[in-house]
């Protein structure tokens, strides 16, 4: 238990730099919630599709229009005086037309629908949203544990490195004593090669996975948060039944809040279809004044005022409303169906993500003793090499089977740590709390 702990601090003091500069994950998902740029993309998409909604609303409002014109006319006139003979004159005179249009749309179908529609776009867009920052948090947090991973990965393989190193050095000793063979140096030797191409491999992925959660927060990762084992919970979800959890995924999920959105907006199209068979009603008042309407009216004004009702009654398109209505008709029912495939699709997600936080702590708890395990396996070797009844190879197989159980273990809670928050995700919870409860598991 000694050995297990002893390794344990020396992966953590080799991979995390305990700095108060370390990233951890709360940091970083703060950081990408003003930095990452798809994420920025999408909020910037939400405020263009809200405008939706007052545009439609303007539709219903009242609307007035000026309209004013001056002119210069010259009219030129050539005809017959009483002698028969053609005579020509020319006026110069100027005309002037002002007028102010009020209208209040008084009935109209389409206008109506329009704006119930762009309501449901909002919603559309707003669960979109949502839906951004629930994938943010995943893809962070994915991002945060694959560096992890990675840098607890290279630190593992050091240490191996570091082990055989020891171990070809004590072989060539023995063989050079003459109690040795020729064969304990050639297996540690390979196994020593092998462990330097795997180190650079993993360099490469420190740098790689580093530079993946750099985009996301852009700035410079130097350093991350490792998990702090003695404070890391390994608790079931609650609700502890996967159908509470399919449930309350229905009810708040970002993804079918979108899809039943545009359910209601296909519903809308319908009615604005339909509306192509139905008059329009407004009501209109207008003055005007104009002068010098024409050649006859040289120098003469004119003012009117005007009040009523402008009623237009469709009466033949040639079927063109009628396709429409069928296709939106279609469009709808097309709409509803993926709503239910999304619904059943999210529920197999949810069962696979509560299956992985539930199978998950029992997961991790048997990596632990896998762990433990593997020490003691690796301490009786050691000891009953120096007896004489184990070769060196068992010892080098001892030291490979503890530091894949340490990979694994390590591997298993960050798939656990996932699983929760994917799931919360799924339930539409994968808020800053949901991240900062995990966040808490993490070294300061």
């Amino acid at each position: 238990m000694k050995i297990f702990k002893k390794s344990c601090l020396a992966l953590v003091c080799a991979y995390a730099a305990t700095s108060a500069s370390a990233l951890d994950l709360l940091q970083a998902y703060e950081a990408a919630l003003t930095q990452d740029a798809t994420y920025h993309a999408a909020r910037l998409a939400a405020d263009a599709g809200r405008e939706n909604l007052p545009q439609a609303r303007a539709q219903l409002m009242p609307s007035v229009s000026a309209a004013f014109s001056r002119n210069r006319n010259l009219l030129d006139t050539i005809s017959p005086n009483s002698l028969g003979q053609l005579a020509d004159s020319r006026a110069n005179y100027p005309s002037n037309s002002n007028s102010v249009t009020l209208r209040q749309p008084i009935y109209r179908r389409y206008q109506w629908a329009q704006y119930q529609q762009a309501q449901a776009q909002v919603d559309d867009v707003n669960a979109v949203l949502d839906f951004s920052t629930q994938n943010l948090a995943v893809n962070v947090a994915g991002a945060f544990f694959d560096a992890l991973l990675a840098g607890e990965q290279l630190a593992l393989i050091a240490t191996q490195l570091e082990n055989y190193r020891t171990q070809l050095d004590a072989a060539r000793k023995i063989f050079e004593a003459g109690s040795g063979t020729r064969t304990d140096i050639d297996e540690v030797q390979s196994r020593l090669d092998m462990s330097v191409a795997q180190e650079l491999e993993a360099r490469q992925n420190v740098d790689y996975t580093r530079q993946q959660l750099q985009v996301f927060v852009n700035q410079p990762v130097d350093s991350l948060s490792a998990v702090d084992v003695s404070k890391l919970e390994l608790l079931s979800p609650v609700p502890t039944s996967a159908e509470a959890w399919v449930e309350r995924a229905e009810q708040a999920s970002p993804e079918l809040r979108v899809l039943r959105a545009r359910v209601e907006q296909s519903r809308f199209e319908v009615e604005k279809a339909r509306a192509g068979h139905y008059p329009t009603l407004d009501a209109v008042a207008q003055w005007s004044r104009n002068g010098s309407e024409n050649n006859q009216s040289i120098n003469t004004t004119y003012e009117s005022r005007s009040v009523g009702l402008q009623l237009n009654v469709p009466i033949f398109a040639g079927g063109g409303v009628s396709s429409t209505v069928r296709q939106a008709v279609a469009n709808e029912a097309k709409a509803a169906q993926q709503l239910e495939a999304g619904r059943r699709d999210l529920s197999v997600r949810v069962l696979k993500e509560f299956l992985g936080v539930t199978e998950g702590v029992l997961k991790v708890r048997a990596m632990e003793q896998a762990v433990r395990s593997s020490e003691q396996t690796l301490l009786s070797s050691q000891k009953s090499f120096q007896a004489g009844s184990r070769t060196r190879l068992d010892i080098l197989n001892a030291q490979s089977n503890r530091m894949v159980a340490l990979r694994d273990l390590a591997q298993a809670r960050y798939m656990y740590l996932m699983a929760t928050l994917r799931l919360k995700a799924l339930a539409g919870e994968a808020d800053i709390a949901a991240v900062a409860a995990i966040n808490a598991n993490f070294q300061p």
